[in-house]
């Protein structure tokens, strides 16, 4: 006996695997609806048994596709989101328009529970196209489906994050790291599992009905602090230079264009650029849950991962001579 079927949109990204797992264990079935079904088969693994995760093709802004993608299903978690615009992945695409299609889909079907996840910082006044678009979907959500419910996480971590992933990265090859607008912008990182548990209570639990949520884990840090923690972890001792927002603005659009017009074929070598003018953007804001805001407590999630129990764990990969180096000794 299982409690029904969720269509996870986006659920095979980082975020989506947790999402998935967390599901299961409380009983539901997941189908997983992505873009590349085919490169996505491991996300089958998150059932634990076969029949408990399937995968399913689907365009979020085509409205056929997400039609089938919702057939037969008992609830529906938005996941999809980019960091980046890359060839023709937009924010307005995927964020926007794409919230507006499936939100509009599900009222149609007359879907039991849409769970729509966005971020903090989503403002429709912002100078940063990605936080612009992300309140324009949740615009869209609420308009198509008054009772959706909307969680707005901080930046997420755990062990395939792109965020103190990527610094590690970057302290392992460069002997200074860029502290933009000097570093003082402060951050909330909330554990994936945390969300993944809070996407769970979001689509059983019907006094989350109509709401919105902000998630943050269980400490704030300023930029330099996490430097600091991540250079520290990897036992990489850098020097942090400030960089004023006038400066890293252009350099950050100049980047993120030369990444988003190139060909497709290079996109696996390339990776992700190490920065945008709208990450820039968004670092003018704190990334932290507002103080009138519902948040894990009020989903019934009490027990929050912290940083420091964490990200340790997949961080000691960049320390210069492995997993077992002591900090200090050479």
């Amino acid at each position: 006996m299982t409690k029904g079927l969720v269509t996870l949109f986006g659920g095979s990204g980082f975020l989506g695997r947790y999402a998935a797992r967390a599901l299961v264990k409380q009983g539901w079935r997941v189908r997983i609806a992505c873009r590349r079904p085919h490169l996505a088969g491991d996300a089958r693994l998150a059932g634990g048994a076969p029949g408990w995760v399937d995968l399913a093709p689907v365009n979020v802004t085509n409205k056929a596709s997400v039609v089938r993608a919702l057939e037969g299903a008992d609830a529906a978690v938005n996941l999809v989101g980019i960091l980046h615009e890359r060839g023709r992945q937009s924010f307005d695409a995927t964020q926007r328009e794409g919230a507006r299609i499936i939100a509009e889909t599900a009222a149609e079907l007359g879907l039991g529970r849409l769970v729509h996840v966005s971020a903090i910082g989503a403002d429709a006044d912002s100078q940063a196209r990605y936080a612009r678009t992300k309140a324009e979907g949740e615009q869209a959500v609420r308009k198509a489906c008054p009772d959706a419910v909307i969680l707005r996480p901080a930046v997420v971590f755990g062990p395939e994050d792109k965020f103190f992933n990527r610094f590690a990265q970057m302290a392992r090859f460069t002997p200074v790291l860029p502290a933009i607008g000097g570093g003082k912008t402060r951050m909330q990182p909330v554990y994936a599992g945390d969300v993944a548990d809070a996407i769970c209570a979001a689509v059983g639990r019907p006094d989350a009905s109509g709401k919105t949520y902000e998630l943050g884990g269980p400490r704030i840090y300023t930029m330099n602090e996490i430097y600091n923690f991540i250079t520290g972890t990897i036992d990489r001792p850098r020097l942090k230079i400030p960089l004023p927002f006038v400066a890293a603005l252009p350099l950050g659009y100049i980047t993120g264009t030369f990444w988003q017009y190139l060909p497709p074929f290079s996109w696996g070598f390339m990776g992700e650029p190490p920065i945008t003018g709208n990450q820039v953007q968004m670092l003018k804001s704190d990334t932290i849950v507002g103080g009138d805001a519902l948040t894990l407590a009020d989903l019934g999630i009490t027990e929050i991962e912290r940083v420091e129990a964490i990200v340790p764990n997949y961080l000691w990969r960049f320390r210069p001579y492995g997993e077992f180096h002591i900090q200090g000794e050479t």
